[in-house]
This record gives structure tokens, C-alpha cells and sequence, in this order.
């Protein structure tokens, strides 16, 4: 196993990478599922904090694979088999999703995450094997780092149940911490269309989680109610916002900005807010539904603002991450944030709130591609 070329024509996706993505809409759809049934019950504060814990792990999960992957895919059979004990761990995460959200019992979970660290590790292991220097050190770190992070996830398990959520906080911080140690020396070879392409798949997939939870959540109503009055200007406007989410995020070329860790450890790591929050609009479709429907304990206000402050954070996270490098004019620069900003004030809009903010979303992507055009013609 040695690193691939940074340069490397036509590197796209292999099978096996989409099939590793597809698997994680499982943990997803837990995380989802979970963050739905707190904010329904009122449990605003527990279930932003229990989601945010849990995404982060199926966050960091796909995150270590992807980049390790983008440097050292041999696609051969010792390399296939990691990847699918990995998929284990990822199913095994999945399961213990609903017990760490509710209760902080992250047994389950943690062991999950022991089966892909053995795999990950053994696969960075064998890449020191095939280098020298400092490529081969700055595995060796990586190695390193898995092993002992792991080491105190384990340890977290011991904790009082009351501490656990700060020892979390200070695991992620170590997790972090991690790349940017072991590419001080050594950036390994990643490849910026590849990344670019494997992020916007994961995206896709998380978009897709929330069109199939949105449809689901119309389709019980629906039987359950016949409320077809009330359920039509929710599912416009949510078909509205995840279109828009598609459109806004492909529409700069983002690859062209990575070319050092500099540029690309802030914007890998910044998708955790464009992720979670697209994964978050369709958890806050499903309790404007319920709240049509009469089965959701909150406020109509409440019940609105699940919808629009996940897609004003995605506009926003677009917008500071990528989309802003590529914006020529003042008007182009202020289209995001003004349109996040206009879509978070549809929650005060009443029972109209989720069409309203479509229709925003809608609005900002005809706008924006007529600010790029009219910037071409005049260049």
C-alpha cells in the first residue's frame, strides 16, 4: 500500500466508497429518528445536545474513512476487508444511537466505533509499512492517535453518567486534534476532486435521508389523518428547501480551493454543520407534521423553527465554507446570508412557515444563478 497521486485523472468514487456512504443512512436515519421524537415532547435542549453528540460520531466515522481513502485506496482484497469490518462497526454505531441520545449509554455505540478503529488502524498501520520518512511517520501518528482516542472512549464508559457529556466534549477535541498533528510534517495524498466528489456524495445521501423522512411523515399522516389541506404547503415547501440545499451546495467548483490542509482541515471538518443541518431539516419536517396533524407538545412557532434554523445554518455553512471564495460582486456575497436570515424569520410566519421559507429558498437560487449569469456577460 502506497499513497496515490495527488494529480491522478479521473479519480472518482469507487463502489465500495458508495456503499460504505449508503450504510451510514442507517446511523443517520437513528440520529434523525431520535431528534424528531425530543423536540416533539419539547425536549429542545436534550435533543439539540443528544443529536450533536451522536452525529459527530457517524461525522467522524465517514470523515477518518473518506480522507484515508483518498490517499491510500488499493482496492485490493486485504483493503476491501477493512472497509467492510468498518461498515460493521458503522451498523453497530447505528444500533447503539438510540440508547446514547436518550440515556448517554454509549456501550453499544463505543464498541461500534472499537471495530472500525481496529480496521482503520490496521489500515494505517500498512501504509507506514509502504512508506518512508515523513509520510511513513505522519501514519505511524495517525495510528497512534486512533489508538489512544479510542483508549478514552473506552474510558468514558466508566464515567459517571452526569459526566460524561463534558468527557465527550474533551474526546472530540483530541479527536480533532489529531490530522492537524500528524500532517504538521507531511500532508498526505489526498486528492482534491476526489475529496470534493466523496463529500457532495455524502451530502446527497443525507439530502436523500431527508426527502425519505419528510415523505414518510406526510404518508402516516395522511392515513392516519387525511389532513391534506393542512400537510400540502409543508411538503412543497420542504421540497422547495431540499432543492434549493442541492442546487446552492453544487453550485461552485469547491475543489479548486484545496490545495494545502490549510484550506482543507476547516472545510472538512466545517461539514459537520452543512451535514448535521441537512440531516436536521428533515427530523424538523417531520414535527411540522406532527404538529399539523395535532400530535406534537410544542408551539407553532416551535414547531417552525425545527425547519428553519437547520436550513438557514446549511445556507450559512454553504456560504462560509465554499460559495463565498467564488462570489465576484457585493449583491452575490450578501444573497446567503440575507436568504438564512430572511428563511429563519419565516418561523414567525404561522402555519405557513415551511412554504414561506421554500419559497424563500426557491427565490435564492433564481437570484443567485441570475447574479452568476449577468457576472459572466459582463465579463
Amino acid at each position: 500500500m502506497t499513497a496515490r497521486r495527488t494529480d491522478e485523472a479521473h479519480r472518482t468514487a469507487t463502489p465500495l466508497e458508495l456503499f460504505f456512504d449508503l450504510c451510514f443512512v442507517v446511523a443517520v436515519a437513528q440520529a434523525g429518528g431520535r431528534l424528531v421524537h425530543a423536540l416533539a415532547e419539547g425536549h429542545v435542549g436534550a435533543g439539540i445536545t443528544g443529536y450533536l453528540f451522536v452525529f459527530f460520531g457517524v461525522f467522524w466515522a465517514w470523515l477518518n474513512f473518506s480522507w484515508f481513502a483518498s490517499a491510500y485506496d488499493c482496492d485490493d482484497i486485504p483493503y476491501r476487508v477493512a472497509t467492510l469490518v468498518q461498515i460493521a462497526g458503522v451498523l453497530i454505531y447505528a444500533a447503539g444511537v438510540p440508547r446514547a441520545f436518550d440515556s448517554q449509554d454509549w456501550t453499544v455505540a463505543v464498541v461500534g466505533y472499537v471495530v472500525m478503529r481496529i480496521a482503520l488502524t490496521a489500515q494505517w498501520l500498512r501504509a507506514a509499512a509502504g512508506e518512508s520518512g515523513p509520510a511513513r511517520r505522519s501514519a505511524l501518528i495517525y495510528a497512534a492517535g486512533l489508538v489512544v482516542c479510542q483508549a478514552g472512549w473506552i474510558a468514558m464508559l466508566a464515567a459517571p453518567v452526569e459526566a460524561r457529556r463534558w468527557l465527550f466534549l474533551v474526546l472530540v477535541l483530541a479527536e480533532l486534534s489529531v490530522p492537524v498533528i500528524a500532517e504538521r510534517h507531511h500532508q498526505t495524498a489526498w486528492h482534491p476532486h476526489h475529496i470534493v466528489e466523496r463529500y457532495g456524495l455524502f451530502t446527497l445521501i443525507v439530502l436523500g435521508e431527508t426527502v425519505s423522512a419528510s415523505t414518510v411523515a406526510v404518508q402516516s399522516a395522511l392515513d392516519e389523518h387525511e389532513a391534506l389541506g393542512v400537510l400540502l404547503p409543508i411538503a412543497a415547501g420542504g421540497l422547495l428547501i431540499v432543492f434549493g440545499a442541492w442546487w446552492i451546495y453544487f453550485a461552485v467548483p469547491a475543489h479548486e480551493r484545496l490545495s494545502t490542509d490549510r484550506q482543507a482541515i476547516p472545510w472538512g471538518y466545517g461539514h459537520y454543520v452543512i451535514l448535521g443541518a441537512a440531516a436536521a431539516v428533515g427530523a424538523g419536517m417531520e414535527v411540522a407534521v406532527e404538529h399539523a396533524v395535532g400530535q406534537a407538545h410544542i408551539s407553532q412557532l416551535a414547531a417552525n423553527l425545527t425547519v428553519t434554523v437547520p436550513t438557514a445554518l446549511y445556507l450559512a455553512a454553504v456560504w462560509f465554507l465554499h460559495a463565498r471564495h467564488f462570489k465576484r460582486t457585493t449583491a452575490q456575497q450578501l444573497l446567503l446570508p440575507l436568504s438564512a436570515l430572511a428563511i429563519l424569520a419565516c418561523a414567525w410566519t404561522g402555519e405557513y412557515a415551511v412554504l414561506w421559507a421554500g419559497l424563500v429558498m426557491g427565490a435564492s437560487v433564481a437570484v443567485g444563478v441570475t447574479l452568476t449569469e449577468r457576472t459572466r456577460s459582463g465579463a
